[in-house]
């Protein structure tokens, strides 16, 4: 299912979900004028078909003592590699993200850890071993802001 087999009441529902996923069906039912029913049965289909992936606590780093976050371009030694280092660092839980990428990085990926010590640990004792021919690490000084992707407007 793509954005334009989506109806309007399905749209509707995905904005106001968007942002808060505890939203009660019930409410989200009185801002779309249809039953609590219907919503829990559109929902359902757009688990179904892909348009939502699933809901989530998001815990704040910072508050369980990860205060270094950083973003680590990865550069193979062989191509052939790609799957092997991705399960590899699937396997570390402070990677929270693995992105394959076009330009100078073969793949992209985003590390926190408790401070820069331990930012050090991961990528000389986690990272290293995988057989990479080199990291550029970026640390993150702050998020200015995080969010969803916005619903297309009707052009």
């Amino acid at each position: 299912m793509t954005y334009n087999n989506l109806d309007q009441l399905d749209k509707n529902i995905l904005h106001e979900i968007a942002n808060d996923a505890r939203k009660p069906f019930l409410e989200v039912a009185r801002k779309c004028n249809v039953s609590g029913a219907a919503i829990h049965q559109r929902i359902q289909r757009l688990f179904k078909f892909g348009v939502l992936k699933g809901s989530q606590f998001i815990l704040s780093p910072e508050a369980i003592g990860y205060e270094t976050c950083a973003f680590v371009g990865i550069f193979l030694k062989d191509p052939s590699d790609f799957d092997r280092v991705i399960d590899e660092l699937s396997k570390i839980p402070e990677v929270t993200e693995c992105h394959y990428t076009t330009g100078n990085y073969d793949m992209f990926i985003k590390i926190y850890a408790r401070n820069n010590a331990h930012m050090l640990e991961i990528i000389h004792d986690k990272l290293q071993p995988l057989g990479l021919q080199r990291t550029e690490t970026i640390i993150s000084f702050h998020e200015a802001f995080s969010r969803q992707m916005p619903l297309p407007t009707e052009d």
